[in-house]
């Protein structure tokens, strides 16, 4: 009797140290990320937060600060607490295709926000990466038009970052007279300090005018860190920085006129809407047919940045 009474009290303090337990009929909806410093998944992650509180769900959101190992022990938790729902926000699915598997066999919808997406899932919400890529790339292409020394800032272990790269390697491989002269991947959490710190090293190798054109940076943290750096080295005026996000920082940065000249935005909220509804239908009975829904991506410059500001 005294071990059945111990083990009932380990598995109450088990259950309450992991914060949730759905109470009657309420949902409860588990959103995991290793990346909730970063500004936009913070944007996402928090909206949706806020919409599915409106929708009378229980939002318990999970930030591991880049460590994947402890990502997928919390994914494991969750599931053993048998959540309603579970959100990757952000990162690689391919990461957690066990969890995933786990999840599914349990019955435990899956779904992405701003992630990949695999068998198992029930859809990824995200912007095209494809597309916000061929469209800075361009521009920035179209900016030197078609010759220069450009840097590049990348973080291949998210999904989507991933694609942006492809599409900047092909496009920039097209082209005879653009160089990429440097290459740094980009720490995360840190994106913003780590990119300054990189971009001053590069700097310091290159300290003649002309020997870097512009900076290729896969999103808006590491376009500013750089877009930092260069400032510090009085250099704003010979080197073009896009950026992909449309993050407030990289915005106010554009209207003031520093290097960062260019940005894609991704419209997060947008994403975190989409979200919502699709894990509604779900628990409408509903089945979805669709495997990725793109959210919507509008180039910003110095023209029309004050419209994105207000």
């Amino acid at each position: 009797m005294k071990r059945i009474l111990f083990l009932l009290i380990t598995a109450v303090l088990i259950v309450s140290s992991l914060g949730f337990v759905a109470q009657g009929a309420e949902k409860v909806v588990a959103v995991l990320t290793p990346y909730l410093a970063s500004v936009t998944t913070n944007t996402m992650i928090r909206t949706f937060e806020e919409f599915g509180e409106e929708e009378g769900w229980k939002v318990v959101v999970i930030d591991t600060k880049g460590d994947f190992g402890a990502l997928a022990n919390r994914w494991e938790d969750v599931i053993a607490q048998k959540v309603d729902a579970i959100v990757m926000g952000m990162g690689d699915p391919n990461q957690l295709g066990k969890q995933i598997k786990m999840a599914s066999e349990a019955g435990i919808p899956v779904f992405g926000g701003d992630a990949g997406y695999i068998e198992g899932m029930v859809c990824n919400v995200t912007s095209n990466n494809y597309v916000l890529s061929a469209q800075i790339t361009s521009y920035l292409f179209n900016r030197l038009e078609g010759k220069g020394n450009v840097v590049k800032f990348y973080h291949s272990a998210h999904p989507g970052v991933r694609k942006r790269e492809i599409i900047f390697d092909t496009i920039a491989n097209s082209k005879p007279g653009i160089k990429v002269i440097a290459e740094h991947f980009v720490q995360v959490p840190g994106p913003i300090e780590d990119a300054k710190k990189a971009m001053e090293s590069i700097l310091l190798a290159h300290p003649q005018k002309g020997e870097i054109d512009a900076v290729w940076a896969a999103w808006d943290e590491p376009a500013i860190g750089a877009a930092l750096a260069i400032t510090e080295a009085g250099r704003q005026d010979e080197i073009i920085v896009t950026g992909i996000d449309g993050n407030k920082q990289a915005l106010e940065m554009i209207k003031k006129g520093s290097s960062i000249k260019a940005t894609v935005k991704q419209d997060f909220v947008e994403m975190a809407k989409i979200l919502v509804e699709q894990i509604k239908k779900v628990f409408d009975g509903e089945k979805i047919l669709e495997r990725i829904f793109y959210a919507p991506s509008p180039l910003i410059t110095q023209s029309n940045v004050i419209d994105y500001l207000q």
